[in-house]
């Protein structure tokens, strides 16, 4: 296939688990894959070891510690220096932490990187989107965003934390992110739809839960199929389980709560609001 003829995806948190496996899988299907990690070294060696598992389709590296914004922003540059157009983004980086942290920007950790990280991410590369004849925006989220609060007068969880509450509220804003996105990009030639992508057997999972799960293909599975099936090029705004369409949490359909998270996300990172629906 002519290089430039190949959909680009940057997949962020693709150094393992089901980050890695969705890298593999998309790039089977013959797509170029822009490889998201910590540290160089780590995007590098995987991009690499990627390339020789495919057999198909390409990957290069991009780097950035998600927990800081600087970063986030050095890491759109970076990815906007390698391709001018995004055929889909994938954000798929997370965490779960059981103590209380702040990140160097003041934000509580899980909250910066599984929501305002991405949240800035996506906003850095509309304009390479937006060059894709159809582009995809695609957030991993989970279950877990059922049980999920957002608590708008304590977003640095200072007056309690627990490391489950905190992981649930992120994943919640993850939904509402995606369906405000939706909102705003209708009539765009961008999606947005997010996912649960199973109980997966990651690193993740038994740090958090102290459990074990499913394959990391099954957990891969969704988001490839949201990235890649033509039958989904329009369908906007819908949460993905099982690689199919599944109802989500009462909350994340609540759309003043979707609005008051994207405004205040936008001053908190400093980026420009799109235009309401």
């Amino acid at each position: 296939m002519n290089t430039e003829a190949r959909r680009v995806v940057l997949v962020t948190g693709a150094t393992d688990g089901i980050g890695r496996q969705t890298a593999l899988d998309l790039m089977k299907l013959g797509f170029r894959v822009l490889v998201h990690g910590r540290t160089r070294e780590k995007a590098e060696a995987v991009s690499e070891a990627l390339v020789n598992e495919a057999g198909a389709g390409e990957a290069d590296y991009v780097f950035a510690d998600l927990s800081s914004m600087a970063e986030v922003r050095r890491l759109a540059d970076d990815t906007l220096a390698r391709t001018d157009k995004l055929d889909v983004l994938i954000n798929n980086a997370g965490v779960f932490l059981h103590e209380r942290t702040l990140t160097v920007d003041g934000f509580e950790a899980t909250f910066a990187i599984n929501h305002l990280a991405p949240f800035l991410l996506t906003h850095l590369l509309l304009p390479a989107l937006r060059k894709a004849p159809a582009a995809r925006l695609i957030t991993v989220s989970s279950i877990a965003h059922s049980r999920g609060n957002i608590d708008f007068g304590d977003l640095r969880l200072e007056r309690h934390y627990h490391g489950y509450s905190a992981y649930a509220a992120s994943k919640l804003a993850n939904v509402l992110f995606a369906y405000e996105m939706a909102r705003r990009l209708s009539g765009s030639s961008i999606t947005s739809n997010v996912l649960h992508p199973g109980v997966i057997g990651t690193k993740l999972l038994r740090s958090g839960f102290g459990m074990g799960g499913g394959t990391l293909s099954q957990g891969a599975a969704t988001s490839v199929r949201l990235a890649s099936d033509p039958a989904l090029g329009k369908v906007t705004g819908k949460y993905f389980a099982d690689t199919k369409e599944a109802p989500s949490s009462p909350a994340s359909h609540d759309a003043g709560l979707a609005k008051r998270l994207y405004e205040e996300s936008a001053k908190l990172v400093g980026v420009v609001e799109l235009p309401p629906a």
